[in-house]
C-alpha cells in the first residue's frame, strides 16, 4: 500500500512537549480506488479499540441510550453505493491496550477484514506513571498480528491536548506515543489518521461535557478526517462550532466544580475500587454484517454504566 508523507523509522522515539506544528499539515492519504469508477476497495471493515471507537460522547438521537461515533459514521459512508459492505465494531469503553490485545485481536482475525481501524493506548497514556514507549511496544505486537490479514490498517495518534482542561499536563507523553505510532505504522505499512494535526479538535465544542471524550461534533469531524485520509469521497460536510460564550472566572469555576462532582470523583472512585466503565459491557457489533444486519445497527451499545471513565 502506498502512503504519502514521511514516517519516522527509529525503534523508540522520545519526543518533547513542544511539538506543535507551525501550521497544520495536510492529511496523509492512501491511494485508493479511482473515485470515478469505485468509491473505495473495501467490503469488510472491523473497528477495534476503547470508548473512542465505541462512540462514547456521541449519543444516537434516534436511539436513546445508544452511541454512534466516528467509526459508525465512516461505516455508513463506506456502505453507500458499495454492494455487500459489512461492518463490525469490537471496541469497548475503558479498555487498556493489553485488554484490547487479549480480547479483540483474535476475534478480529476470524472476521477476515480487508479494512481495520485500531485506536489503542490512550487509556494507558493518561494514567499517572505510564510509559508511552512500553505502550507502543504492545501496539507493535498487535499490528504485527493484524498485518497478517493483508488488510488496510489505520492507526490513530492522539490529539494535541495542550488546551484541554484535564489532559494538558500529559501533552508530552501524548507526543512521545504519537511518534511511536508513526514508527509502528511505517514498519507494517499502516496508515496514520492524524488527530494531532486536526486543529479543529482544540475547540471546546469538540469535547463531551466529561472533558475526556469527544462530542458528536468531534466524532463527526474525526470521521471526515479518516475518510479524507483514506481518499474516500463522502457526504460529511464540515461543521464549525459556535463561537465560545464569554464566561466570568466565577462561572468557569462553578463549571469546574460541577464537572468534578459528576465526572472526576466517580472516575477516581472507580479507579480505587478497581472498576471500569467497561465492566459488564460487550461490543456493540461483534459480528461482521451488513450495516443494518441482524445484531446491532450503527449507534448500538447501551449506556449501562457511566461514561466518564476513559
Amino acid at each position: 500500500m502506498d502512503v504519502t508523507g514521511q514516517f519516522i523509522h527509529n525503534e523508540d522515539v522520545t519526543g518533547t512537549e513542544d511539538t506543535t506544528p507551525s501550521a497544520a499539515p495536510e492529511y496523509e492519504t492512501v491511494e485508493g480506488a479511482d473515485p470515478a469508477h469505485a468509491k473505495h476497495p473495501w467490503q469488510r471493515y472491523v473497528a477495534l479499540g476503547d470508548s473512542f471507537t465505541e462512540g462514547i460522547g456521541d449519543p444516537d438521537p434516534s436511539r436513546p441510550g445508544y452511541h454512534r461515533g466516528w467509526a459508525d459514521r465512516i461505516a455508513q459512508e463506506l456502505a453507500n453505493g458499495t454492494e455487500n459492505f459489512a461492518y463490525a465494531n469490537l471496541a469497548v469503553r475503558g479498555r487498556l491496550i493489553r485488554q484490547i490485545r487479549d480480547e479483540q485481536i483474535a476475534p478480529a482475525l476470524e472476521l477476515k477484514p480487508d479494512l481495520i481501524t485500531l485506536c489503542a493506548g490512550g487509556n494507558d497514556v493518561i494514567r499517572p506513571g505510564s510509559d508511552p514507549d512500553e505502550t507502543a511496544r504492545v501496539l507493535d505486537t498487535m499490528v504485527q498480528l493484524l498485518a497478517t490479514t493483508g488488510a488496510t490498517i489505520v492507526l490513530f495518534n492522539g490529539p494535541d491536548v495542550r488546551d484541554t482542561p484535564v489532559m494538558g499536563s500529559i501533552r508530552g507523553k501524548v507526543a512521545i506515543f504519537n511518534e511511536n505510532v508513526r514508527t509502528v505504522a511505517a514498519r507494517y505499512d499502516a496508515v496514520v489518521a492524524d488527530m494531532w494535526s486536526l486543529r479543529e479538535l482544540t475547540a471546546k465544542e469538540m469535547w463531551d461535557e466529561d472533558r475526556l471524550h469527544f462530542s458528536a461534533l468531534g466524532h463527526h469531524t474525526i470521521a471526515r478526517m479518516v475518510l479524507d485520509t483514506l481518499n474516500v469521497p463522502h457526504d460529511l460536510d464540515p461543521v464549525q462550532p459556535q463561537p465560545p460564550v464569554e464566561r466570568s472566572w466565577r462561572e468557569a469555576r462553578v463549571d469546574d466544580a460541577v464537572w468534578a462532582r459528576h465526572h472526576l470523583f466517580p472516575w477516581v472512585l472507580r479507579r480505587l475500587r478497581g472498576r471500569s466503565s467497561g465492566d459488564n459491557i460487550t461490543a456493540k457489533r461483534p459480528n461482521i454484517e451488513p450495516l443494518f444486519g441482524g445484531s446491532m445497527p450503527p449507534g448500538g451499545g447501551s449506556e449501562e454504566s457511566e461514561e466518564s471513565t476513559p
